[in-house]
């Protein structure tokens, strides 16, 4: 199956321990992602998950993944992806990667992602997910801002 990757990178007015750190810490998870709940064992080989919705018995919906080429405060990968939704599986098979790459640079640090395996078909998710990596940043963006008013 043909596959396609998309990258969304911005660069934050922030040194690079503080954007590495709020990608492993579930509270800023929470804060800057809209997570209900997550949980993270921030370690080679560790695992990353989070949970959105009211009811913490039965979640909208669910990522788990595991941590691999972990490198703080550099990057990190996402493997082995396991998703849960209410409304059902994926629409189709897909084997999802996500590599998260920081980087210093004047003014901050450069925050890349990739994230890899989505099918050339369903054009649809493929584009709600461009849209979800644009508000995510955005809820980073929102975070740090609120870190350094503090």
């Amino acid at each position: 199956m043909a596959t396609r990757s998309l990258v969304h990178e911005e660069t934050f007015d922030a040194p690079i321990d503080e954007v590495f750190t709020l990608l492993i810490t579930p509270s800023a998870i929470r804060a800057w992602w809209g997570a209900s709940r997550a949980v993270v064992l921030a370690e080679e080989g560790g695992m990353w998950a989070a949970a959105w919705g009211d009811d913490e018995d039965h979640p909208d919906y669910m990522t788990v993944t595991r941590l691999e080429n972990f490198n703080p405060p550099h990057g990190m990968d996402q493997t082995d992806y396991r998703y849960y939704s209410k409304d059902g599986p994926l629409p189709f098979e897909a084997s999802f990667t996500t590599t998260y790459r920081c980087t210093e640079v004047e003014g901050g640090t450069r925050l890349s992602v990739e994230q890899a395996g989505f099918p050339e078909t369903h054009n649809e998710f493929y584009q709600g997910c461009v849209q979800g990596w644009k508000d995510t940043f955005d809820g980073i963006r929102r975070y740090l801002a609120s870190r350094s008013t503090d």
